[in-house]
């Protein structure tokens, strides 16, 4: 049985733990897929490539509003496709090298990790298993699409998001079958692209998180751009589709809801969100507490098994990179931390996690909601800012951009900011600092410029309409 000081299994933010501290430690980075892990390969920047061409294409039709004619003559999908993937591609196999050659502390397994004992685990590959035996073992794992029993049962062809990005050319049609940040993005995507999009969701509204106001807002623009079925419960599927003609086709996917509605299409996306991975990794034969297979662990990310930690989608229900870099960062700490002898152990920290669905248009939000913060028994204030009304804004014509912010009368902070509109993901990052910081709505207004006639100004009349300045 080899032995290591270290075992890492999952090689997204997971790969970020190698650090210099560690250079006279063994360490063995094991992941069942591509190296490198969801963002990088299957989630955040794929998809942010693809929303970057949907912009480009949407642009192109709307610029008649401006006096520009343009026409939108051809999109290529392949071309699309694999600009993006020929640049990540090689960044996976340059970072499953690099862990194999690139340093001599580091091995790199590919295959599949579970546990045979408290500090144990066997990795399963096509060549055969490997026994390994860690003192120290991080749980990385990350998560994967869920798929709902109905689909599964089924039979029927569907693609997930992490599979869709490579399809080898556009349908004409897509069911996208879920309400929420996935669903929205790729909605977004392929229907800029050219595809009729269909959403099917249980849900009264779409992006149901986000505050009240924004979800209901962003629903009304969805139906405007895409067919929406809401309060839809899927009780079957069968193969087989009704194309744009009328004709019925023998591909395709048709989903039926119990209220009787079908909807069909040439492909289907299932966008119900994402499952950690923790149920596939045989977690009780080391004793882990989870839930459904989400490790569960302290806010210094330990287990309750010593030696044992875990991090990212594995563990937390924010399945945003961001969190999981940071939940990194704490956990690098305290490995070094504990190999020392040491106790000095960083917290994570989930106080103001911000989020953004890159969809038509972007979402943005940080902080509490309308709703949370009243049930949370804060004296609240709020103030809804629309972009048209502020130069910029004006300027770009916008007619649906809007910015919400949710303050507490009783000490003049901040509890919470919320986004629907063009680059709404880089504005509410003003917001996130002053929550982040304790800074007073008045300090944030007036003791800072702003610069006009930019866009930010949304944000800053969306605070001076909180009425904290004159109080």
């Amino acid at each position: 049985m080899a032995e290591v000081d270290l075992a890492i299994i999952g090689s997204g933010s997971g790969n970020s733990l190698v650090t210099s501290e560690l250079d006279d430690k063994q360490i063995a980075i094991i992941d069942h897929g591509i190296f490198g892990g969801t963002c990088l390969n299957v989630g955040c920047i794929p998809t942010k490539m693809f929303v970057y061409a949907a912009e480009v294409a949407n642009t192109i039709r709307g610029a008649s509003k401006y006096g520009i004619d343009a026409t939108l003559d051809n999109v290529r999908w392949t071309d699309i496709r694999d600009r993006i993937f020929n640049r990540i591609d090689p960044i996976s196999e340059a970072g499953l090298e690099y862990r194999r050659s690139g340093e001599p502390n580091t091995t790199a397994y590919v295959g599949t990790a579970e546990f045979v004992g408290p500090k144990q685990l066997r990795i399963t590959s096509p060549e055969g298993a490997v026994d390994l035996k860690a003192e120290q073992i991080v749980i990385a794992a990350g998560s994967r699409p869920y798929i709902p029993e109905v689909i599964t049962a089924a039979g029927v062809r569907y693609e997930t998001s992490d599979t869709v990005m490579r399809i080898p050319e556009l349908p004409e049609s897509m069911i996208i079958y879920g309400g929420g940040f996935i669903g929205a993005e790729f909605a977004h995507v392929f229907s800029a692209l050219g595809v009729d999009v269909r959403i099917i969701t249980r849900g009264d509204a779409l992006l149901r998180g986000e505050d009240e106001e924004i979800s209901h807002a962003f629903t009304i623009l969805a139906r405007e751009q895409w067919t929406v079925e809401l309060g839809a419960t899927v009780r079957a599927a069968r193969s087989g589709h009704t194309r744009a003609n009328g004709e019925h086709s023998s591909d395709g996917v048709t989903l039926i809801c119990e209220d009787g509605r079908e909807v069909s299409a040439e492909m289907l996306l299932v966008a119900t969100g994402r499952i950690p991975n923790g149920d596939r990794m045989n977690l009780e034969a080391a004793g882990i507490e989870n839930e459904d297979g989400r490790v569960i662990t302290d806010e210094y990310g330990r287990t309750n098994v010593e030696g044992i930690w875990a991090l990212g989608d594995a563990t937390n229900d924010l399945q945003l990179k961001h969190v999981a870099n940071q939940e990194a960062r704490a956990v690098a700490h305290n490995l070094v931390e504990t190999f020392n002898g040491g106790s000095d152990l960083r917290k994570f920290d989930h106080r103001f996690v911000p989020a953004a669905v890159f969809t038509h248009p972007q979402i943005a939000s940080v902080g509490l909601t309308e709703t949370a913060a009243r049930e949370a028994g804060y004296d609240v204030a709020t103030h809804t800012q629309k972009y048209g009304d502020v130069a910029y804004g004006w300027a770009m014509e916008d007619t649906t951009g809007l910015v919400k912010a949710v303050g507490d009368r009783a000490t003049g902070k901040l509890l919470g900011v919320h986004f629907m509109g063009p680059d709404a993901s880089s504005l509410i990052q003003p917001a996130i600092q002053a929550l982040s910081f304790d800074l007073p709505v008045a300090e944030m207004t007036r003791g800072q410029y702003w610069i006009h006639p930019a866009l930010a100004e949304v944000l800053e009349n969306a605070l001076l309409g909180l009425g904290f300045n004159e109080e």
